[in-house]
C-alpha cells in the first residue's frame, strides 16, 4: 500500500473533502474559532480560508506531509500567524493550557486512538477553551447502520483508516467534554458516508 498511500490516497482525500457539501459544512463551524487555534488534521488546508479575524494564531497538525502539499493557499498571506507541524493527535507537540480553540473537521473518523487524542486535546486546551467539530459518522437509522458496519472494513482500508460508523457525540462526551451545541443532517451522496454532526463542546 506504500505507493497508494503516498500518491493516490492524498489526491483522493483532497478531492473527496473539497466537494461543495462538505465545504459548506466547514463554513458553518470554522469561522467560530478565536484566539490561539489548533487545527487537528489540517489535511490539504481546506479550512484555512474560513478562519476569521478573531484568530490570533493557528497551529495546524497532520501526520501526512503528502496531503499537506496539496494545499494551494498562500499561508504567508493569512491575517494571523500560521505554523504547520507534522504530528499526530495522540501526541500534540504543544504546552499545556495554551490553546483557546481546537478545530476538528472530518478527522475523528481516522484517528487510531481517539481516547488518547482527547486526553491530549484536554491537556493543550485552556480551561475556558472550546472544541469545534464537524464530522461524519454513525447514522440514526438501523438500516443505514447495517450498511455502515458491513462496508467499514473495506472503506477503512481504502480510505486511509476512515471509519464510517463512529458515534461522534458519544465519543466526545465519553472523553470528558460537554456538548454545548449539536446539529445533524445527511449531506447529498451515499448515505452510509454522509451523516454529519457539527457543533461546539467544552471540557466537562
Amino acid at each position: 500500500m506504500g505507493f497508494y498511500n503516498k500518491f493516490i490516497l492524498p489526491k483522493a482525500i483532497h478531492w473527496a473533502c473539497s466537494q461543495k457539501p462538505s465545504m459548506l459544512q466547514r463554513a458553518k463551524i470554522v469561522p467560530l474559532a478565536k484566539g490561539n487555534v489548533l487545527e487537528i488534521g489540517v489535511g490539504s488546508g481546506l479550512n484555512l480560508s474560513f478562519y476569521g479575524k478573531e484568530v490570533k494564531c493557528l497551529i495546524a497538525i497532520d501526520p501526512s506531509e503528502d496531503l499537506w502539499k496539496k494545499n494551494i493557499l498562500d499561508t504567508t498571506a493569512l491575517p494571523f500567524d500560521f505554523n504547520f507541524i507534522k504530528a499526530i493527535a495522540e501526541a500534540i507537540p504543544l504546552a499545556d493550557n495554551t490553546i483557546d480553540t481546537v478545530v476538528m473537521t472530518y478527522v475523528m473518523c481516522t484517528i487510531p486512538n481517539l481516547n488518547t487524542a482527547f486526553l491530549e486535546i484536554k491537556r493543550v486546551l485552556k480551561p475556558s477553551g472550546r472544541l469545534l467539530f464537524c464530522e461524519h459518522g454513525k447514522a440514526p437509522e438501523k438500516g443505514i447502520q447495517k450498511y455502515q458496519n458491513i462496508a467499514n472494513p473495506f472503506w477503512k482500508r481504502i480510505g486511509g483508516g476512515c471509519n464510517l460508523n463512529r458515534n461522534i457525540p458519544t465519543l466526545i462526551k465519553e472523553n470528558g467534554f460537554t456538548i454545548k451545541k449539536l446539529e445533524t443532517m445527511y449531506l447529498p451522496g451515499w448515505k452510509p458516508a454522509s451523516y454529519n454532526y457539527w457543533g461546539i463542546a467544552e471540557i466537562s
